[in-house]
């Protein structure tokens, strides 16, 4: 009998102490653990490139698992390049999907960053919370998030990048004078010249959408480079007359997006850190997602979708520059026009030809379109944090077209470059949305 009595006081006692509480994953902690790494991404100056291989694996990751446990949305395995089924949870622990997605999220990315100890501060603080309402749904569901976080890393890591790490550096032709070399004030290497080697996450291939070629390289008067070259040139004298005030120097700063800009003040030389042109376009998707008030289902499938065309954008982008290895115009209009003539923008460091923020802008415009729809007006405050003010728009397409011209206008892309790489990525996108079947309807509706 006292033994009886004793189980029965330990069974209340226990349900007397058990103070767990429902453990809810909101969009807006996604959208903080997103701006956290883009945060230490610019810190870290991951190239534009790479930077758009870690929002990638991550939404991935966690759009697979809500995938799992939400019929609105369908699994990307078997659509995406190589990746399979996620495991599933044991049936024996409760499990919070979005709790789980969010850990997996954060977990790759804090495989694929420098700077592991400020994520890692961020997502303690958040285990700690979620620990404390309800420890036994946290623990199974953090064991299942990076167990999930896992199967994504060994497939992410079959890409072809550790093998794109050890190959040679981009070797520039110094005798032939109308390929591309590097330019002031840095003088740096070519970035990323094998990123068209970099496994593609929807296209059959990296030269799947292959451009026409760029005007041939001649300074004849009368050749469709030359008047290119002079476009750029006559363009920026006229808008630096304009002054700092101009639309047109407004724009070309706003989508600057250049990691790699540095400032020489004596005999020192320092880069001043920016956001990517992909993670622009990450900081629009999130201004989508609370406009709509997306909840964290749609938020991470929005994120997913978008990253997913900015990467493969990035792939068939630099595929296509160091084929075509065309001289950036700072270095046309020193040599043959005006020794003394500095672009609005700094040149960024590899070959001109296609203009990457046109490329990449008109894939992520085409995603976040087939999205939120046509039409869709949102002020755009990605780059109020460096300075700069917001800028609004109409559509997506329209910011996109913004984004491509800004190019021309900062005096760093021919307009070819432009035209055609806004192309590419348009089409690039139309055939990543097309391929890829994620929800049950064409667009889901806010929830």
């Amino acid at each position: 009998m006292r033994k009886l009595i004793y189980i029965v006081m330990a069974i209340y006692l226990h349900g007397c102490s058990d103070n767990s509480e429902p453990i809810i994953v909101s969009a807006e902690e996604l959208h903080q653990s997103v701006q956290k790494v883009t945060d230490i991404m610019i810190h870290d100056i991951f190239s534009p490139p790479v930077a758009s291989r870690i929002f990638a694996y991550p939404n991935i990751a966690a759009y697979e698992i809500i995938a799992l446990n939400n019929d609105d949305y369908i699994s990307l395995a078997g659509q995406v390049t190589d990746l399979t089924a996620i495991p599933k949870p044991s049936l024996e622990a409760p499990v919070n999907y979005e709790l789980s997605a969010l850990i997996a999220h954060m977990e790759l990315c804090k495989r694929l960053i420098f700077s592991e100890k400020v994520l890692v501060t961020f997502r303690d603080s958040l285990y700690q919370n979620w620990n404390k309402k309800n420890p036994k749904v946290f623990n199974s569901s953090k064991t299942y998030g990076l167990e999930v976080a896992e199967h994504i890393a060994q497939w992410m890591s079959k890409d072809n990048y550790n093998q794109t790490r050890t190959m040679q550096k981009f070797t520039v032709d110094t005798d032939d004078t109308t390929r591309w070399q590097p330019t002031p004030p840095g003088y740096m290497d070519g970035i990323e010249p094998h990123w068209g080697k970099i496994r593609p996450f929807v296209l059959d291939s990296a030269n799947q959408f292959t451009p026409s070629p760029p005007p041939a390289f001649s300074m004849e008067k009368d050749s469709d480079f030359y008047k290119e070259v002079m476009e750029v040139y006559t363009i920026s004298k006229e808008i630096t007359l304009k002054g700092d005030d101009s639309d047109e120097v407004a724009m070309a700063k706003f989508w600057d997006c250049n990691p790699y800009v540095s400032v020489t003040r004596g005999h020192l030389m320092f880069a001043t850190k920016k956001i990517s042109p992909g993670a622009h376009w990450i900081g629009i998707t999130k201004i989508a997602c609370k406009k709509t008030e997306s909840d964290f289902a749609k938020t991470i499938y929005a994120y997913t979708k978008t990253s997913i065309a900015i990467a493969d954008a990035f792939i068939s982008c630099w595929d296509e520059k160091y084929r075509s290895n065309l001289i950036r115009p700072e270095t046309v209009i020193n040599q043959y026009v005006d020794e003394n003539w500095l672009p609005i923008l700094q040149t960024p460091p590899f070959p001109e030809y296609t203009s990457g923020h046109s490329v990449v802008s008109g894939a992520a415009s085409i995603a976040l379109t087939q999205i939120f729809g046509d039409n869709f007006s949102f002020d755009d405050d990605t780059e109020v944090p460096f300075g700069l003010p917001i800028r609004s728009f109409g559509s997506f397409r329209s910011a996109a077209e913004e984004a491509a011209l800004s190019r021309l206008y900062g005096g760093i892309h021919y307009r070819s470059a432009i035209e055609l790489g806004v192309k590419q990525g348009v089409d690039l996108g139309d055939f990543v949305v097309n391929k890829l079947a994620m929800t049950k309807t064409k667009e889901l509706a806010s929830k």
